[in-house]
């Protein structure tokens, strides 16, 4: 029986892998033309499928970015899009050659190259700018070093704090890491620390300003090993001119208009109702257009929804102003006469100490009896003791002792509907037309402490 040598299958592989290359590499060349000597050199026992130093330890790859295009910002998805220009540097001895000028490839001829697994975290959508042809550059060094760099437009995913909006500022982040290549394979690097991302300072986006930068190196720890992971980091600020203009202004305005039903008199009625309910309807629709651009499943409480919130409720209660302000009317027709409501709870307070002044001199007058000596009975001619006929203001009836604790109970009745009636007449209106001039102050005092608080709370805490 033969038996099959071990380095047989190593043998084939390689074999077959050489012809593959030269069908790749052949095929890849355009009839009539010859790859120079150099490439043809270079490629030749050249294995794209091993990276370089397989035996003598990991290879570092040295990335940089160009911002190119900042696209669209998504607060609906959270997500950005963005254009970058992606540059990775590596050296692979094998491709060392003589002579003191780089070469520039067609990048067509990437394929037969090693090149870096590298992948965009947190990518919801990418792809590879190929007009007129793909966007890549192939260039070697005669030090062996290889520069490779694409054109890619990325949607990327990011984490954003909506509760100050729109004075928020949010933290994105573009994340790099290899797929198959773990810490002992592959190692990244900033090829300039934070100076290796460039473009932003030039940048101009729609709603935002780039207020800082820099670049962060770590490592991503999976089930299957830990592998080399470079984040760039990008702070936003978002610019409160267009929300300003579009919706507080706008707001604070509706506020104010509902005030004017303060100087309209209460006998208009179809005008105040109107003003009121107009305000109200359109504050309701300005606060759903200032949520078609935010998501409808959103746990935050906005600054934009505390202030129109806050808004409406000062145009609600204008409303429920007039609506007691109206009803008091109703109930105090005419004013002359309310001018003498004060004077009837005076007489009520006056006949209230008569009641219990009476109940006060009877109690006295029960309690002399009751201390006074009683008079012993005359004798009659038969020599018994005579019985006295009761005079009409004897206390015969009831004895003194029962009838102390009814007066008391009674006192401390009274006592209790005297401090209700005078609590019903601190409460009381005496002229209604009192109520819209409080409001002319009390409503823009408060709306204006309100914006402070506001204000303050948003932009500096």
């Amino acid at each position: 029986m033969t038996v099959i040598p071990s380095w047989f299958p190593l043998f084939v592989f390689i074999f077959f892998n050489r012809i593959f290359e030269n069908s790749l590499l052949s095929a890849e060349v355009k009839e009539g033309e010859i790859l120079p000597p150099t490439i043809q050199k270079l490629m030749k026992g050249y294995n794209k499928y091993l990276r370089p130093f397989f035996d003598n330890g990991p290879v570092t790859v040295g990335m940089s970015l160009d911002i190119a295009s900042i696209d669209t910002i998504s607060e609906i998805n959270m997500d950005y899009t963005a254009t970058i220009f992606l540059r990775q540097r590596w050296t692979d001895e094998r491709l060392v050659f003589e002579g003191n000028k780089s070469l520039s490839l067609d990048g067509r001829l990437v394929e037969l190259l090693w090149v870096p697994d590298t992948f965009i975290v947190d990518s919801k959508k990418s792809f590879l700018h190929d007009i007129t042809v793909e966007n890549r550059l192939i260039r070697i060094f005669p030090n062996g070093t290889v520069l490779y760099a694409l054109r890619i437009t990325t949607t990327v995913a990011c984490n954003m704090d909506l509760t100050k909006y729109p004075m928020d500022k949010q933290t994105c982040t573009l994340q790099l890491e290899s797929w198959g290549y773990n810490i002992n394979d592959v190692m990244f690097y900033w090829t300039r620390g934070n100076e290796s991302v460039s473009g932003l300072d030039t940048l101009r986006l729609a709603q935002y300003t780039v207020e800082d930068h820099y670049t962060s190196v770590s490592e991503a720890v999976y089930e299957t090993g830990n592998y080399p992971k470079l984040i760039f980091h990008f702070e936003l600020k978002r610019s409160i001119l267009y929300f300003i203009l579009e919706t507080y202004v706008p707001s604070s305005l509706l506020v104010v208009l509902s005030w004017v039903s303060f100087w309209i008199s209460q006998s208009s009625v179809p005008a105040r109702i109107c003003i009121g309910v107009t305000t109200v309807l359109t504050m309701t629709t300005l606060m759903m257009g200032a949520r078609t651009s935010l998501p409808n499943a959103n746990c935050f409480i906005k600054a934009i929804d505390v202030y129109l919130g806050i808004c409406f409720s000062f145009i609600f209660g204008a409303l429920i102003e007039y609506a007691v302000a109206h009803f008091c009317t109703l109930h105090h027709p005419d004013c002359n006469a309310l001018m003498y409501g004060g004077h009837h709870m005076h007489d009520c307070d006056d006949d209230m100490n008569g009641i219990v002044t009476t109940i006060a001199s009877g109690s006295s007058r029960s309690k002399r009896r009751k201390d006074s000596p009683t008079p012993a009975p005359a004798p009659t001619p038969t020599g018994e003791p005579g019985v006295v006929p009761p005079s009409p203001t004897s206390p015969e009836a009831k004895p003194p002792e029962a009838l102390t604790e009814p007066l008391n109970r009674c006192l401390k009745n009274l006592s209790l509907i005297r401090q209700i009636l005078r609590s019903v007449n601190c409460c009381h209106v005496e002229n209604p037309h009192y109520i819209d001039n409080y409001s002319r102050v009390t409503f823009p005092l408060s709306f204006v402490i309100v914006n402070l608080l506001y204000w303050t709370y948003y932009l500096y805490l």
